[in-house]
């Protein structure tokens, strides 16, 4: 997957109000990307709203190391962002989704 040629088209994420545009052989990037209910249902989850990681993996019914992967995974092609906040014991990280919207261009 070329997560860094992805990274590039992110820059193209319309004046930062959530429409990305893909086209060329981008759209196979990140098309392979989303290809993943996980992945999706974890962008659908993140959608205008933070949430925690921890209980982003239970309410997706999956491992904590699975759902950290996932993330990764969508962060480096730009699709969500983490941030860490003071939890009660520590630090909390935590998922927002960069993107709203995603239009696939097949000229």
């Amino acid at each position: 997957m070329g997560i860094l040629k992805v990274n590039n088209a992110m820059k193209s994420i319309e004046g930062g109000n959530g429409v990305l545009r893909v086209e060329g052989d981008k759209i196979i990037e990140i098309a392979s990307i989303l290809s993943s209910k996980t992945r999706l249902e974890i962008l659908r989850r993140t959608l205008n709203t933070e949430v925690d990681v921890d209980e982003l993996a239970k309410d997706i019914n999956q491992s904590k190391a699975n759902t950290s992967a996932q993330i990764r995974i969508l962060e480096k092609a730009g699709l969500v962002k983490t941030i860490y906040k003071p939890g009660v014991r520590g630090v909390k990280k935590i998922c927002t989704s960069n993107v709203r919207e995603i239009i696939f261009v097949l000229k």
